[in-house]
């Protein structure tokens, strides 16, 4: 099993915690931290309050990725 298993799920950011990283919540309350990817460091950075798409395991739910702005 070489594929790495992911889900796509909705999410606000609530603030910045540094340059790529920032604290999202969840629909049902659960917050947790996500990152930029390596392809969106030059990209513009997302505002607190954005709805953003976030990529997570299945097996870790405290950090996910960045993978659309929908506020752009």
């Amino acid at each position: 099993m070489n594929k790495k298993e992911t889900i796509l799920l909705d999410a606000r950011l609530l603030g910045v915690i540094d340059k790529h990283a920032f604290d999202a919540e969840l629909s049902n309350g659960h917050r947790f931290v996500v990152f930029l990817g390596r392809k969106d460091f030059g990209c513009q950075l997302p505002q607190p309050g954005a709805q953003v798409i976030v990529e997570m395991s299945p097996f870790d739910m405290s950090k996910g990725r960045l993978v659309i702005n929908q506020e752009q």
